[in-house]
């Protein structure tokens, strides 16, 4: 049966540099250059992450602030700010000789941008380990709530990161049970993380499958692949009835040893959602099934 597809692209993300993939975009400039490329193809959401003018990591809301006007500029897709940040810049603390942490206020700040209309929210503990540091991404309950809230006053709706059963069930589905959030509620499960990030689970159709059929009544969801596992596990996501995600964010790579664009990316996700008899929403038509208000007209 057709379905209409929320395609998000994350152009960015808070871990990969230039040195990894010259097509990275880094700038304010470069990443609205990219989601209007991604956007005319038919991306209905961008998942953004700030840089500094040095190419690390930040939340500051003025750059937040500075990208997602120039991304209206442009186009009318919907705006989705990273409340995760990144392991390098603005965000790592260092706690002792072997343990770092991203800070919690400088990781929130994502929420004050302009033009934010969704924002990512990581409601657990995980340690992410990058070039020989681990990093703690502590998300406690009394975090969750008081994120939650935030992001409520502001007319944000959260993205429910996962990245294990565990998230879904004690973070996830207990929260939003509280009316922490309201339906439909939208959640990313992320998978092939498993190297980087401490719990989290490879891609398997038996693992998508059981994060699925657990997934709280009421839930539109969308998969992230990690590096090789983007094609795979976004493809068999759609065969499941979720959404698709694609982008350097997650993938560097168009194929082995092809250093991949974000439009590529998107270009092979728009040719499967076709191939598999689906139509892509608009952005009008993701905010209406995301239960978002619609952009007042110019």
């Amino acid at each position: 049966m057709s379905r209409k597809i929320i395609l998000t692209v994350a152009p960015t993300g808070g871990m990969a540099t230039k040195d990894q993939n010259p097509h990275l975009p880094v700038t304010p400039r470069e990443i609205a250059d990219d989601v209007a490329r991604c956007w005319e193809l038919g991306a209905s959401v961008v998942a953004v992450h700030a840089r500094r003018e040095d190419g690390l990591a930040t939340c500051d809301p003025e750059v937040y602030s500075e990208i997602n006007q120039l991304i209206r500029a442009r186009t009318d897709i919907v705006i989705n700010n990273s409340t995760g940040g990144g392991i390098h810049g603005d965000l790592p603390v260092r706690l002792n000789d072997e343990l770092w942490e991203l800070d919690w206020n400088e990781r929130i700040k994502g929420i004050e941008g302009e033009h934010c209309e969704m924002a990512t929210l990581d409601s657990h503990t995980i340690t992410a380990s990058f070039e020989g540091r681990e990093h703690l991404v502590t998300t406690t309950p009394k975090r969750v709530r008081r994120l939650l809230e935030e992001m409520t006053k502001r007319g944000i709706k959260p993205e429910w990161e996962v990245f294990d059963l565990g998230h879904i069930l004690s973070d996830f589905t207990e929260l939003a049970a509280e009316g922490l959030d309201t339906k439909p509620y939208y959640c990313n499960i992320v998978l092939g993380g498993q190297r980087g990030f401490q719990g989290a689970l490879p891609y398997t159709p038996k693992i998508l499958q059981l994060l699925v059929e657990h997934l709280p009544e009421g839930t539109i969801w969308g998969v992230s692949g990690i590096g090789p596992t983007q094609l795979p596990a976004t493809t068999h996501g759609l065969l499941l009835g979720g959404h698709m995600r694609v982008g350097l964010e997650d993938n560097l790579y168009y194929a082995r040893g092809v250093p991949a664009t974000n439009v590529r990316l998107v270009e092979r996700a728009v040719r499967i959602i076709k191939e598999l008899g689906h139509e892509l929403a608009t952005p009008a038509e993701a905010r209406e099934l995301l239960g978002l208000k619609q952009l007042s007209a110019a």
